[in-house]
């Protein structure tokens, strides 16, 4: 067939065209400050900036502190792809079957780009071979399904293919090229020839038949429209195979719950089947006496290694004493040996104990460990907030970071909102040094011991929150805005400056009326688009309020 595409994107049919650049909207490098180098940061994945750590490569970004997998999900994302035609007209107009296998080529070299696994069926051009491409998805245990209009198909040709699958599948609507050169065309001297050609771009014309019959079959679909040298089309579905990547990864996951919810925050008690339900992870409910015998089993070689490593890790403030500091290399030790063995890929954790009590001698000395455990991908949020650390676990799976996070206060002159808290923290966020200091009380809770003091990168940021309605079911809440440089508070938390696009009046009364906890995971990047798509993999309603 004769090259027909208008412009600059002028190439034969079938001919794979360079693949575009998807790079814009994904967060910035998650680079983390030098003093933490060569400690457990370094050893560790977070200098991602792509998300994807359950599909960017084997193993990427879930290594343990000792090498093993914490995360415990699979290493890899399958997608199906298939491409529909009519298998009538292949005797009809020669090459035309050639090029879009070839359009369809240039589709599964992206896909397998963006790090995922591609279970290519070819093209599905009669019913008869879509009921067993079909069970082919099914049996590769696809997460998602791609349909590529290559050019007409009936309807009853897609349909098995997809309710065989049982899986969300994303439409794709794509023409080779964004313009047709129309005067190439018309000059073609045999109108069958024209034909052929126009049957090669048509992909729109059955996109409306495919959505009639999955709209009556009750299938929910997504769908993307462009051209094969659109960015904006391949940045969207490069969105799609990051939400069907965290969507495996949380499925797969193990999340640890310590100790027991602060008492009387209401807004954190949490619906743990309900959780399961929606994000298919499992919960693992663990005991203060098993962490206690791991502590008390901590040798001294293991306490200053972990001396050394804070020292690598973090800013370590003078004024922290030696007890103080042993302390909680101690318990950091405990807590690695902890998550090692029940395989946890997050926790959440809060206790006090009776004053002078052995577990309380724990649960006040965790804060450092939990924030490098948050940094080895494994996040850990305090108060026992169950909704939060799943939050903080889809923004480390978007490779966004995802730092424990509530309103602080908000400063009405400058039109920004505060956020922080005491308790751990994420290396990976962090705007310069991520400093180790000591507080003489931890307010509204038990004892003294060592905090963080941290403020999050500067640049644009993402808020997540878990939010569980009054009927029992979950919705996302999000919002993007900015994390700006400016005076912090120095208490020793975690607290930075965000300014979002709403003002901080406006943002502060659409954020709480849609009925979050207090808590929120904050990430860096804008990665809401994900979220959506995440949402909309899980059939779970997502709130974007910025």
């Amino acid at each position: 067939m004769v090259g027909l595409h208008g412009g600059d994107h002028e190439h034969e049919p079938g001919q794979l065209a360079s693949g575009p650049s998807v790079a814009r909207g994904l967060p910035p490098a998650l680079k983390v400050h030098p003093k933490a180098q060569s400690g457990r940061v370094r050893r560790v994945s977070l200098v991602t900036s792509t998300l994807a750590l359950a599909i960017a490569s084997p193993n990427a970004g879930t290594e343990s502190i000792n090498g093993d997998n914490y995360m415990n999900n699979k290493s890899h994302l399958k997608v199906g792809l298939f491409g529909i035609g009519l298998d009538t007209y292949w005797p009809q107009f020669k090459g035309l079957k050639e090029n879009l296998l070839g359009y369809q080529s240039q589709v599964r070299q992206q896909l397998k780009s963006f790090g995922a696994e591609v279970v290519d069926a070819g093209l599905v051009d009669n019913p008869a071979t879509s009921r067993s491409v079909g069970d082919r998805f099914r049996s590769d245990n696809v997460e998602v399904v791609f349909l590529f209009i290559t050019t007409y198909s009936l309807s009853s040709t897609v349909l098995p293919v997809v309710q065989r699958a049982g899986v969300p599948v994303v439409v794709l609507n794509l023409q080779p090229v964004p313009q047709l050169d129309y005067e190439k065309f018309n000059a073609l001297p045999d109108r069958g020839l024209m034909t052929g050609v126009w049957l090669e771009h048509c992909q729109a014309c059955c996109a409306p038949e495919i959505a009639c019959v999955f709209n009556r079959a009750g299938i929910e679909f997504r769908q993307v429209t462009g051209h094969l040298q659109d960015d904006d089309a391949w940045q969207e579905i490069r969105d799609w195979v990051d939400a069907a990547a965290v969507r495996s990864a949380m499925r797969d996951g193990r999340v640890g719950v310590l100790g027991h919810y602060y008492c009387g925050m209401l807004d954190v008690y949490s619906d743990m089947t309900q959780q399961a339900v929606v994000f298919g992870n499992h919960f693992e409910l663990l005991e203060m006496c098993e962490l206690h015998a791991l502590w008390e089993a901590v040798t001294d070689a293991e306490i200053n290694a972990m001396l050394e490593e804070f020292q690598e890790s973090f800013e370590v403030s003078p004024e922290c004493d030696s007890a103080q500091l042993e302390r909680a290399a101690r318990t950091s030790v405990a807590l690695d040996r902890l998550v090692e063995k029940h395989q946890l890929g997050a926790m959440a954790y809060y206790y006090e104990g009776q004053p002078g009590n052995p577990y309380e001698n724990i649960a006040t000395s965790v804060i450092a460990g939990n924030t490098l455990l948050t940094a080895g991908n494994v996040p850990v949020a305090g108060e026992c907030e169950i909704k939060n650390v799943q939050a903080m676990k889809i923004m480390d799976l978007l490779g966004a970071g995802g730092s424990f996070s509530e309103f602080y206060l908000a400063d009405f002159l400058d039109d920004v909102v505060y956020f922080g808290h005491d308790g751990p923290a994420h290396f990976a966020i962090a705007e310069g040094a991520v400093n180790l200091v000591p507080l003489s009380v931890y307010h509204g809770k038990p004892g003294q011991g060592l905090s963080i003091q941290m403020t999050v990168k500067n640049g644009p940021v993402t808020l997540l929150s878990v939010v569980q309605r009054g009927d029992g079911t979950l919705r996302l809440l999000t919002a993007e805005g900015e994390s700006v440089p400016g005076p912090v508070l120095q208490i020793g938390n975690t607290n930075s400056r965000y300014r979002f696009t709403l003002g901080a009046k406006d943002f502060m009364n659409r954020w709480t009326q849609s009925g979050p906890s207090h808590h929120c995971a904050i990430g860096v990047g804008h990665v809401a688009n994900k979220i959506e798509k995440f949402g909309s993999l899980l059939g779970v309603p997502v709130n974007r309020i910025c």
